[in-house]
């Protein structure tokens, strides 16, 4: 076999849409995981700078920050194994295997694990879409905070107009209502919409939104191409016809 048709071999049995898809789930986890660790980090911060005098008053969110920080190392773990099996998976069912090892026969096992792969990966991408759906409330919440701001700055000869405009914390669960002041208004929320740790939260939450769509497309993504092995698996597999997804 000439060099040619060995690159031509081993091409053959790549599972394409299985590594596209590690690919954007990597990068996606990576996004999310990475970006909204930080997010969270700098919303106590903003939320202790500007919103909170007492600590009582944010030691609740300060826990339920530290929790989901936790949470985030484990899904990032979790993803990045997840992703390395489901690769491999791919890579079994292609017809590179078939070559390597002779005539290809699928077995009881090798079946029932297909399947698992399948019914897990559709749980995943199910409880992604909640995720996904959770990560964009941070963005609304700044999105109207930031719209808040850029009407204090048109309406900056208009004192009385700008005091009547407020971002209020407790209003979204992020407080306690006993909480003191609990509320930004006029300037002074204008001069925290201007500060770094402001701006920076605002991007980091965009950014571990987008991982979060990513991570989503790379789990529908899996759901094909295991879904197509599978089938291949089991009614091509006496045939001699590998997968190549």
């Amino acid at each position: 076999m000439g060099f040619y048709d060995c690159c031509m071999r081993c091409l053959g049995g790549v599972p394409y849409c299985s590594l596209v898809a590690t690919l954007l789930c990597f990068s996606g986890i990576a996004l999310f995981c990475g970006c909204g660790h930080q997010a969270l980090t700098e919303t106590e911060r903003l939320i202790e700078t500007y919103f909170a005098r007492n600590l009582e008053d944010y030691i609740t969110l300060a826990y339920i920050i530290q929790y989901f920080q936790y949470v985030i190392y484990g899904l990032a773990s979790f993803f990045f194994l997840y992703c390395i099996v489901l690769l491999a998976e791919g890579f079994y069912t292609t017809s590179a295997a078939k070559q390597t090892f002779g005539e290809f026969r699928s077995t009881m096992c090798g079946r029932c694990l297909s399947t698992s792969f399948i019914v897990l990966t559709y749980a995943l991408a199910v409880l992604w879409l909640l995720v996904f759906a959770l990560s964009a409330l941070p963005v609304y919440f700044f999105y109207n905070m930031d719209a808040t701001c850029h009407t204090i700055d048109v309406l900056t000869e208009t004192p009385a107009s700008i005091n009547q405009l407020c971002v209020d914390a407790r209003q979204f669960g992020l407080l306690p209502w006993n909480a003191v002041p609990g509320k930004a208004c006029g300037m002074s929320l204008s001069i925290v919409c201007k500060t770094r740790e402001y701006r920076m939260t605002n991007d980091l939450y965009i950014a571990a939104f987008a991982g979060a769509g990513i991570t989503l497309l790379a789990l529908l993504t899996y759901t094909v191409s295991t879904t197509y092995n599978f089938a291949v698996l089991r009614y091509l597999g006496r045939k001699g016809i590998g997968a190549r997804c």
